[in-house]
């Protein structure tokens, strides 16, 4: 049999209205009356969703400092300010609610307000993190990244590059799904982050890395969101199919955790140095162009991953047709990239930062296939 290794899992609770268990988690973890710090998305502010939270903590006699004053994806300059902020309280743990700019952001916090040295120290892992962050707790609001049971954190640093860290320090110690929290999710928001969640589980069990264990998780999360994805954007309070994209994007992120992501990834964190593409949409459309071409590199894997979508056969085809259902936009015309110019965006394919996804991609990618594969993106319609 084959070789393999599954890095830790944090503790998963899963059930519907589970967010009123929040403040015992709290209390366990920090400590009675102890100060937390919550990094919140600010749409739950506007939402009212914030304000619940911090009444649940307060009223279990937690005095809550709050960072929300982040826009699209996380930022050095975010986490450094929330880290501060969480110093100056003398928080004791930290809450991340909301997708995954929020939850990526807090786990920076956490190791950040205790080591008290800017992010910046630990992209691409230049610096160890501190050995006992604060507790983290991820309480995630769309169904996509599962930021939620991961070690690793995007961030854009002070020179506007998509930067990476990573570590088992990072990683929250309790996963809290509430499918509860994601009914207010928009539609194309719905559909975006669920084939961001798919994509990571494609990924996961088709890649270089890929092992028998972790692809349990990834198969699973595929049934999960190819069977839900639909109904959930279309039925908005359905809480049966909120439920199973939640867990698939958490199982997801477990896939990603332990095997990576791949050649979708990379072209969709390009496209975000060029335009402020979302990340979820920008991941789907680029399974969706390179998904034929890749497959071939692991025609049995693939197999695999159209059974578990339920459509024997051409995976492609199965991808392609779940993600017209999901009614998300297709072309990239109006995002404010140069359609005209696909080899700004392989050049950005072939940086540094984006190699490790380009390696374990499981079809080798020369210089040219990069030109091909961004015309085949862009080419989207």
């Amino acid at each position: 049999m084959q070789s393999f290794s599954l890095a830790p899992i944090p503790e998963i609770a899963f059930g519907n209205g589970l967010l009123s268990d929040l403040p015992k988690r709290v209390t366990a973890l920090a400590g009675r009356g102890a100060a937390v710090m919550l990094v919140a998305d600010p749409a739950l502010t506007a939402a009212g969703t914030v304000a619940k939270v911090t009444k649940l903590l307060a009223e279990a006699g937690h005095e809550v400092s709050l960072y929300d004053a982040f826009k699209g994806e996380p930022k050095a300059g975010d986490i450094d300010k929330a880290a501060a902020l969480a110093r100056d309280a003398r928080a004791k743990a930290v809450i991340g609610l909301g997708g995954g700019t929020a939850l990526d952001t807090a786990k920076l916090v956490a190791a950040c307000a205790v080591s008290g040295k800017p992010v910046a120290a630990y992209q691409f892992c230049a610096t160890a993190l501190p050995a006992e962050p604060l507790p983290l707790i991820a309480v995630p609001t769309t169904a996509g990244t599962g930021a939620e049971v991961t070690r690793t954190c995007i961030f854009t640093n002070a020179a506007q590059e998509k930067v990476w860290a990573w570590g088992n320090e990072l990683k929250p110690v309790l996963a809290l799904l509430d499918p509860e929290l994601t009914v207010g999710v928009p539609q194309s928001v719905t559909a975006a982050t669920g084939l961001d969640a798919l994509v990571h589980a494609i990924e996961a069990c088709t890649n270089r890395n890929a092992q028998q264990a972790n692809d349990l998780y990834c198969h699973r999360a595929i049934t999960l969101i190819a069977g839900a994805l639909e109904r959930a954007v279309k039925t908005t309070r359905d809480l049966d199919a909120r439920g199973e994209l939640l867990l698939g994007s958490c199982y997801a992120g477990i896939g990603i955790d332990n095997c990576g992501t791949a050649l979708a990834h990379n072209i969709s964190h390009a496209m975000a140095e060029l335009a402020p593409v979302p990340h979820g949409r920008a991941t789907g459309l680029a399974m969706l162009a390179t998904i034929d071409w890749v497959k071939d590199g692991n025609p049995a894997a693939f197999a695999k991953v159209a059974e578990a979508m339920g459509r024997e056969g051409n995976v492609a085809a199965a991808f392609e047709d779940l993600v017209r259902r999901s009614g998300i936009k297709v072309s990239l015309a109006g995002d404010g990239l140069d359609l005209a110019r696909p080899e700004l965006l392989a050049e950005r394919m072939a940086s540094a930062a984006h190699a490790p996804m380009r390696r374990n991609t499981v079809r080798d990618i020369t210089d040219d296939d990069l030109l091909k594969l961004a015309k085949s993106v862009y080419a989207l319609a």
